[in-house]
């Protein structure tokens, strides 16, 4: 299932495909980061006005995150019955709650 989320301007289409959002058709990130608690903010802020998050190295306007952000949860709520499906679900569960708790 893709979602088209916005062209950039030099063409390429930013679309969540199967969870991910991506960009041109390889994949960027999974997670989007509010501007506010992005490391480089000041910047992104002043290239990119109207940015209120990041998705990997793609500005998105309050919107585009939300169409993103729907998108990427929607595909997370599919439940595979894939043996390495769900391993690698497993494996994501345990890595958050390790850095929930301070492992670095």
């Amino acid at each position: 299932m893709n979602t088209y989320v916005k062209t950039t301007q030099d063409g390429r289409q930013v679309e969540v495909i199967d969870g991910w959002l991506c960009l041109g058709g390889q994949r960027e990130t999974d997670t989007l980061i509010p501007l506010i608690e992005h490391p480089n903010r000041q910047a992104i802020a002043q290239a990119v006005p109207g940015a209120t998050h990041m998705a990997g190295r793609i500005p998105l306007r309050h919107d585009e995150a939300a169409i993103a952000q729907g998108a990427m949860d929607a595909a997370k709520r599919v439940f595979s019955t894939d043996p390495v499906a769900i391993a690698d679900r497993f494996r994501k569960a345990v890595w958050a709650k390790a850095q929930f708790e301070g492992v670095e």
